[in-house]
């Protein structure tokens, strides 16, 4: 027996290695949901057998049916409860009362709501911030005036000139008796040291990560990119932006790093009841990443007096949700428009609907635009999103590339009265992969500074031309056509 294996131990490896290739299909079969995923990880599979199965077990597995956040979603499903009554209410009179202004974007605001408990509110103040440069002074003076709470969420938080700033004050309020909150993606904020945590654990900040990495687990696959930040429950900051020094366009922030590229971003406070929902989101996160289950009181939830004319919605979702309501709430935003559609992304790998429902818009007569990197920061990411440029260009699809630095930015313009800002980008790993959170703003002032900021975005740009991309030569398109087949998988 053992002679008849050391002279077959090739076929008998190879037999063994087919054998677990053929069990991880049948499982990637049964637990993955999109048809274009499905594909990719059995190609990766078959043509790199050991590879492609280390690859799904490693990032692959559908940890939504093994339930690896069931602790975050029966606290959000508590939560949830608890406000459905007022929520429902909340919603119905909103959309009765300003009607005229959502128009014909009822659905949007229905859809989110019946989907994930997000209603559509009012009275709120919206301000659009360009680039880290608006953002970080608003947002110390909003940290600075925090009376009760802070609760802070950040993808990526570092040590530099802003960090270190923003935990003083952070520090500065912790021991004055302010709750102070923080949640760190545990992959995005890996250059956080435990000296950094040590000292704002000793100030009276209760900081965790999201989602601890470990190794051989696929928890890289799923992460937190989500920046919210809510200030005594009506304040809060919502958008691209993340905590680190590249973000600011100043020369001084730039001296020790002469090869940064110019960042430009968007972001949002908001000040009103909108804060609410994002208030909601965080204390989910909260009980996921501390094992505890805040209470809903005044103090967090407090009465806003009307602050401004803008109906706020915030559209979430993640590993943990049903459906993707990210997604679903882009789709439904473009087949809803009636005249443009005006989209900016650092990452363009859409699925086939909303692909297909750009392609609808822009036959339609509807004014599509997309906007994203001359040159992305994954040069397999840039060669996925340029796989898709052609078959928008063919249906009218304005497409426009970036050369002032890099676009970090996710927003959408539709029409005129419709602006969302957010952390989700226009790809499959903000729809199925990510944590990620947007605003949905209904104002015709936000509509008009955001088209104003995407126009003068556009002076920066170059236009691709139908005639000019299919001459870019065939090596080039054999490039893109095959890391098109892995795409749902970046």
């Amino acid at each position: 027996m053992w002679q008849f294996i050391l002279d077959h131990w090739q076929a008998i490896g190879i037999i063994i290695l087919y054998g677990i290739t053929t069990l991880v299909a049948v499982k990637a079969l049964l637990e993955t949901k999109t048809t274009g995923k499905t594909l990719a990880y059995l190609m990766l599979l078959f043509f790199l057998p050991g590879i492609g199965v280390l690859v799904y077990l490693l990032v692959g597995m559908n940890r939504r049916v093994n339930r690896i956040y069931s602790r975050k979603w029966l606290s959000n499903v508590r939560l949830s409860e608890r406000l459905q009554t007022y929520l429902q209410q909340e919603n119905r009179q909103t959309l009765t009362e300003h009607s005229a202004l959502v128009s014909n974007k009822t659905g949007i605001a229905r859809l989110l709501f019946r989907d994930s408990l997000s209603p559509i509110t009012a009275d709120n103040e919206a301000i659009l911030l360009l680039n880290g440069e608006e953002k970080f002074p608003l947002l110390r003076e909003a940290l600075l005036g925090a009376k009760h709470h802070i609760h802070l969420e950040y993808y990526i938080f570092e040590e530099g000139i802003i960090g270190s700033e923003l935990i003083e004050i952070l520090q500065a309020k912790a021991r004055a008796g302010v709750e102070v909150r923080f949640i760190y993606d545990d992959f995005g904020s890996s250059d956080i040291n435990r000296r950094f945590l040590k000292q704002m654990r000793a100030s009276g900040i209760q900081v965790f990560p999201f989602y601890r990495v470990r190794l051989l687990a696929n928890r890289l696959n799923y992460r937190n990119h989500r920046k919210i930040v809510v200030v005594d429950g009506h304040t809060g900051f919502i958008g691209g932006i993340n905590v680190a020094d590249r973000y600011i366009n100043h020369p001084d922030y730039r001296k020790a790093h002469p090869d940064w590229p110019f960042w430009r971003d968007t972001h949002l406070c908001i000040k009103g009841p909108g804060v609410h929902t994002l208030q909601f989101l965080f204390m989910g996160d909260w009980n996921f990443c501390a094992d505890v289950d805040m209470p809903i009181t005044h103090e967090y939830f407090p009465d806003i007096p009307d602050t401004g004319d803008d109906l706020v919605q915030i559209a979430a979702s993640g590993p943990d949700s049903e459906r993707s309501s990210i997604m679903l709430s882009y789709l439904a935003a473009i087949n809803q428009a009636e005249k443009s559609v005006y989209i900016t992304t650092p990452y363009f790998i859409p699925n086939d609907s909303v692909l297909h429902a750009l392609q609808q818009a822009a036959l339609s007569g509807r004014d599509v635009r997309l906007l994203v990197p001359s040159v992305s920061d994954s040069k397999v990411v840039n060669m996925a999103s340029e796989s898709f440029y052609e078959d928008l260009l063919t249906c009218g699809v304005r497409v426009f590339r970036y050369n002032k630095g890099f676009v970090h930015a996710k927003t959408m313009v539709v029409d005129e009265n419709l602006s969302v800002i957010g952390t989700a980008n226009m790809d499959i790993r903000s729809f199925d992969f990510n944590f990620e959170v947007n605003a949905f703003v209904y104002s015709k002032q936000m509509n008009w500074k955001l088209t104003e900021a995407f126009l003068q975005d556009l002076m920066h740009c170059t236009e691709l031309t139908l005639e000019a991309w299919v001459e870019r030569g065939r090596w080039k398109r054999l490039g893109e056509a095959v890391v098109k087949l892995f795409s749902p998988l970046l």
